[in-house]
């Protein structure tokens, strides 16, 4: 009898797909964009925070779907992990890149947010920036390198999600959970 997780999966995927999405039209087209338009730096900076203040909710929201899917998917395959050779491996790897995704994505909106205060022509936020000096060229670096780096990890986890796939074959499943059993056995004796 086949099981379906049709739901937690559209979660797990969609929330993926709009997180690298999203990320990858937003270091082009929305920075491209701003770059083309914006005449000054300021400009510019003022442009580009406000897609990318415009997106956060939506890429929050994506993120967190991601991440519930995830979740389930990882409650429901659990077996898969602690008997299937190569899953737990793979299963570890994704978890890694995950974090690494979550922490570039928050960088990237902390950096963004400082920009967007040092270039708001909000008097409010001109006196926050004022308050908290930043190196505004630095920042801008740091930036597009975590704006960059979003994209490319989440396409890590789009490959480790198609191999996540091809480990649910049933030509993967019994070879590999024989192959761990047999693994578990020789260290035990």
């Amino acid at each position: 009898m086949t099981e379906r997780n049709t739901t937690i999966r559209s979660l797990h995927d969609l929330g993926l797909a709009a997180w690298f999405g999203g990320s990858l039209m937003g270091a082009i087209g929305l920075n491209g964009a701003a770059e083309d338009e914006g005449g000054t730096e300021t400009a510019r900076d003022r442009i580009s925070s406000a897609g990318w203040a415009k997106w956060a909710p939506v890429n929050a929201a994506a993120i967190g779907a991601h991440l519930f899917g995830g979740g389930g998917l990882l409650v429901l395959n659990a077996h898969r992990v602690a008997t299937q050779q190569g899953v737990a491996a793979s299963t570890t790897a994704k978890t890694v890149v995950t974090a690494a995704a979550l922490a570039a994505t928050a960088y990237a909106r902390v950096l963004g947010k400082k920009l967007e205060l040092a270039s708001s022509t909000d008097p409010a936020d001109a006196e926050k920036a004022r308050k908290h000096p930043v190196d505004l060229d630095k920042a801008r670096r740091q930036l597009a390198t975590a704006q960059w780096a979003v994209p490319a990890l989440t396409g890590c986890l789009v490959v480790l999600n198609a191999l996540h796939g091809e480990q649910q074959r049933p030509s993967e499943q019994v070879p590999g959970m024989w192959e761990r059993a047999r693994s578990v056995t020789h260290l035990t004796h």
